[in-house]
């Protein structure tokens, strides 16, 4: 025997339905009011009192989308927002070429130069997002590249995939000065935050592995304190790979923190430093052996 329709009808009004029922018109609506439905309230929910409930939203929002989209396995393209791609780099040097002799002129070509040196990252960070995208794609768990969001490094890491036809996420925050999504990240998988904590806790949760590349502070926070949780057992072990030893051991004196006790030499291994876009799929591959069946759980070469 069928089961009645009614039988299967919600008990209850869906909390869409309502909040559509309560935009009438009503003696009671206006500033002074507290009338309006709690969770439709944004002077409610931004108040003070209400952080932990937008943290939690900020988890969840980006963690349901992930999952009606499958997205399980992820790596982290972490960098600079103002590396420039190989062709802005170009035409930058050849502004700066263009200008009138004079100091202007010296700053600005060595600015320029800069850039072009620099822009390396920018198209091997946008290569080894096509690797991972297109290698990844004939997996059982595909893998996706995600980012900050933003220009730069980040850009170029979304753009990898974009090109190949492939998905990527992008982590964006809310800063200050204006900060615009750049136009390669799949929309759907295109985040919004407000809390730093969370978005770096999204960067970690999914993901199989994180590739460095050169940056700033943020770059910097985000490395660090990557490499504080697996040090400290907080986090799995995974592959964190530093795109050029050149620039990072000129920054950072691992030795010293090692010759100083301020950690252990096994730490250093907690890393490892690669050049190209190549190298670096190919690490990955070592590690995790990489085949038909997707990514292992845990990153036993580590």
């Amino acid at each position: 025997m069928n089961t009645p329709k009614e039988l299967l009808e919600r008990n209850f009004p869906t909390a869409d339905q309502d909040a559509r029922s309560a935009r009438r018109p009503s003696l009671y609506a206006g500033e002074d009011s507290s009338y309006e439905l709690a969770f439709t309230d944004n002077d409610f929910l931004l108040r003070p009192e209400l952080r932990p409930v937008r943290m939690q939203l900020e988890l969840l929002k980006p963690e349901m989308v992930q999952r009606e989209e499958n997205i399980e396995s992820t790596i982290v393209v972490f960098g600079s927002a103002r590396i420039l791609s190989a062709e802005q780099a170009l035409l930058k040097q050849q502004e700066a070429e263009d200008l009138p002799s004079g100091p202007a002129r010296e700053h600005a070509l060595r600015t320029a130069r800069r850039h072009v040196d620099m822009a390396r990252f920018y198209e091997e960070a946008r290569a080894f997002s096509s690797l991972v995208t297109e290698h990844s794609a004939r997996l059982a768990t595909p893998i996706y590249v995600v980012t900050g969001g933003g220009p730069g490094v980040m850009e170029a890491g979304n753009r990898g995939a974009f090109e190949v036809g492939g998905k990527s996420l992008g982590l964006n925050i809310v800063l200050p000065h204006e900060q615009e999504p750049n136009p390669y990240i799949t929309p759907r998988l295109c985040f919004q935050f407000h809390y730093f904590a969370l978005r770096k806790m999204h960067f970690l949760m999914r993901s199989i592995a994180l590739v460095c590349f050169p940056g700033g502070f943020g770059t910097l926070d985000e490395l660090f304190e990557t490499l504080t949780l697996i040090q400290t057992g907080k986090c799995r072990k995974r592959p964190v790979l530093l795109f050029g030893r050149e620039f990072w051991t000129k920054l950072i004196n691992f030795d010293h923190l090692v010759d100083t006790g301020m950690i252990s030499p096994e730490d250093l291994d907690l890393f490892r430093f690669v050049e190209t876009a190549d190298e670096a799929w190919e690490t990955l591959q070592q590690v995790y052996g990489l085949g038909q069946t997707g990514a292992s759980e845990s990153a036993s070469g580590w």
